[in-house]
């Protein structure tokens, strides 16, 4: 009954994390004739409707240029590679992250150097200068959960120390930092268009905006590094888009500021009714958070995730591990990553769309206070 069940006399909805549906219903027309568009025409990768994506994005940024990939993981690693990221460089980041951004990382050959987090979930820029070395050659922040750190800092960090400074934007399309959009804030900027996204396609995809001559080179990159049909000047990736996905994109691009703003007053009213009962999460003012993910922090988080589960609410955790304390990455773990270690414990995700009802969110509200009382 419409996501709804009754159960003893009193309502239990069904509500799931994610509302990939809602979204594709609200934007269908657009989505389905782009489609068609791109059957029609029989030509699936590269060609018009991937450069008329690039256009719109930059557009949509106020970036200078655009090359559109095939993920956000792959997006990263071109953009260390075009920065010129070599084997044995150290690359500061965050552990407190989706484990690509340390993956493109070392996927080039480089190292990643963690800094802990401060209270916005994001890279503290008090601690980065002691990190950094004669082997230091970039910073690669994260503008987690859809807000960003504190970008002049990071600008005068870089500049003072000769760094390169890359935006993982995965989490963030739409927001905007002093104003200024994500994307024309720093030089080299990636982002995801995953499908859970704010802006989602129906597969993997991904961008990177930034100046031309490193455009230049992640298309060529992208393309197993030819610059003529038959000439490969470098070693590259299979990392084009294509065009479905990027076609996709461009349709739901229209919506993307209204979705976000649905996002963002869904998460206020979370933190005016929960506050007094788990922490939630900041908002700088100097950043417009999109909310691609609404987290707050609780002692008794698993209980609580059954819980909510068991009265039908569908929850995540964005991140169980920090990245450094997972096998994989563990031989790069310090022991001065105890914010972030102390976060993973605690932090749960609430459905957090726009479609999200007002009576869905009350009931949500209802079920985690009455689980802390």
């Amino acid at each position: 009954m419409n996501g709804l069940k009754i159960i003893t006399n009193h309502v239990m909805y069904k509500i799931p994390y994610a509302d990939l549906r809602g979204q594709y219903n609200e934007s269908k027309l657009y989505i389905d004739k782009a489609i068609s568009e791109v059957i029609e025409s029989h030509q699936y990768i590269h060609g018009k409707f991937t450069q008329e994506l690039e256009n719109e994005l930059k557009k949509y940024t106020g970036a200078e240029d655009c090359a559109c990939v095939g993920s956000g993981s792959i997006a990263l690693q071109c953009a260390l590679k075009a920065g010129n990221i070599l084997p044995g460089d150290e690359v500061i980041t965050v552990s407190h992250t989706f484990v690509s951004t340390v993956e493109a990382i070392v996927n080039v050959g480089a190292i990643p150097v963690f800094v802990d987090i401060d209270e916005y979930y994001q890279i503290d820029v008090n601690k980065i200068e002691n990190k950094i070395t004669n082997k230091t050659k970039a910073i690669l922040f994260v503008d987690l959960y859809g807000q960003t750190p504190n970008i002049d800092a990071l600008k005068i960090i870089s500049s003072k120390n000769n760094l390169l400074l890359i935006e993982d934007a995965a989490q963030s399309f739409g927001s905007e930092y002093k104003g200024k959009k994500v994307g024309s804030v720093v030089g080299i900027t990636t982002f995801s268009f995953n499908p859970t996204k704010n802006l989602g396609a129906m597969g993997d995809a991904g961008a990177v905006v930034g100046p031309k001559d490193i455009i230049a080179k992640i298309k060529m990159y992208r393309d197993h590094g030819r610059g003529e049909k038959y000439a490969y000047d470098e070693i590259g990736y299979n990392a084009r888009i294509d065009n479905l996905q990027a076609q996709i994109v461009q349709a739901k691009l229209r919506y993307i500021d209204n979705w976000n703003k649905g996002r963002l007053k869904k998460a206020i009213r979370y933190n005016n009714k929960l506050k007094d009962y788990v922490k939630v999460p900041l908002i700088n003012k100097d950043s417009l958070h999109t909310f691609y993910i609404y987290a707050i922090q609780t002692d008794r988080r698993d209980e609580l995730k059954s819980y909510l589960n068991e009265n039908g609410i569908g929850t995540n955790i964005h991140y169980k591990y920090p990245v450094h304390q997972t096998k994989a990455y563990e031989k790069y773990a310090t022991n001065d990553l105890t914010i972030s270690e102390e976060v993973c414990k605690k932090i749960i995700s609430l459905p957090v769309y726009h479609t999200l009802s007002q009576s869905k969110q009350d009931y949500i509200i209802k079920k985690v206070i009455e689980f802390h009382k």
